[in-house]
């Protein structure tokens, strides 16, 4: 069997087809470095020197090292099982954070970057609803329905694994450099790309996979027609996992990719519960838990889910005055019933499913 060093030099072997990297692993498992660079790169038409791709895993490892990174090579212990029956699975998993958690039972959550009040809310809710009965929740760091699905996980005191198209140590979008340390602290970072490695636009659709394989299902939130997401979900078709949902409204086009879905055969997910049934209960009888009860004012109660409002709507819809209603509506987002986004309006704060 190669040691760590020498799989890490095939993970780097960018011009080599991935698949064939590992299909060779899998069928010679005692063959040399040296003998499957031959055997690959003549088949591939792609010639490339063993001492530099030793060169490069040694220079990958000893930075990774020095940034608390592990490489987890596929075969051996820590890979994350359900990954490692995929099609295409990665050569070398590089961890930031606990690398038990990829093996936990896991739903994907992904979705739309410019996402709209409604997805943020549904994004929170059924990821702190997942991780509240056992799952970890996995996405993509990305601005919009991945970012708020990590912070949905994290809040219902769940794991939640990040999937980036850079190296584990460079964070992108840069502004979720805070979320990302959280989340190595609860659950993983992981990237099948080296410390180091810049983000790159043709990085994300082949992260996708990863997402998707090391899920159980795969949720898409809020997908346009012509969504990444909608790759994340092909490829969680080609690996047998199971594909949901979530239906909004038909007025503008967030929703096409998510009810194109549905019209093929998806399952429509409008709670967590319809996640949990779609992977037939959760192992060890764990439950969907029950959040607490709070009393919810009454001007709460008539604003809709994900639903914003300006002060004229809330007026008309609480009968108060201006005045008034700005004092009810700081209190309430003391409370954290209410929140208030930019321009001044005022969206209802997730609730458990």
């Amino acid at each position: 069997m190669m040691d760590l060093q020498d799989i890490v030099a095939l993970s780097l072997w960018y011009s080599a087809p991935r698949r064939r990297i590992v299909s060779a692993l899998r069928s010679l498992p005692d063959c040399t470095l040296d003998v499957l660079v031959e055997m690959i790169g003549r088949r591939a038409g792609s010639v490339v020197r063993v001492g530099a791709l030793r060169d490069a895993a040694e220079a990958a490892l000893e930075a990774a090292g020095r940034r608390a990174i592990r490489a987890v090579a596929w075969g051996r212990d820590g890979y994350p099982p359900l990954l490692a029956e995929t099609p295409d699975p990665p050569v070398v998993l590089w961890v930031s954070g606990t690398v038990d958690v990829l093996a936990l039972p896991s739903v994907a959550i992904v979705g739309s970057r410019a996402a709209s009040p409604y997805g943020l809310e549904v994004a929170e809710r059924f990821a702190s609803d997942l991780a509240g009965c056992g799952l970890a929740v996995v996405s993509g760091l990305a601005r919009g329905i991945d970012s708020a699905a990590h912070r949905g996980a994290l809040e219902g005191g769940g794991p939640t694994v990040a999937v980036l198209g850079s190296g584990p140590d460079v964070i992108y979008p840069p502004e979720h450099a805070r979320l990302a340390k959280e989340i190595t602290e609860r659950g993983a970072v992981v990237s099948e790309l080296a410390p180091g490695t810049p983000p790159r636009a043709f990085h994300f659709p082949l992260r996708n996979r990863i997402i998707s394989g090391l899920s159980r299902a795969v949720v898409v939130v809020e997908a346009a027609e012509r969504s990444g997401s909608l790759i994340t979900a092909e490829c969680a078709l080609e690996q047998g996992r199971e594909v949901m949902a979530v239906p909004g409204s038909v007025l503008n086009g967030r929703n096409a990719g998510c009810h194109a879905l549905i019209r093929d055969g998806a399952m429509l997910a409008d709670s967590a519960i319809d996640v949990v049934a779609a992977l037939n209960g959760l192992p060890g009888g764990l439950a969907l838990r029950a959040s607490p009860t709070d009393e919810t004012h009454p001007l709460v109660e008539k604003m809709g889910p994900g639903e914003t409002y300006d002060l004229d709507q809330l007026c008309a819809l609480s009968g108060e005055d201006p005045a008034v209603l700005l004092e009810l509506l700081l209190t309430l987002e003391l409370r954290g019933t209410v929140r208030r986004l930019a321009g001044g309006r005022f969206v209802r704060s997730k609730r458990s499913c």
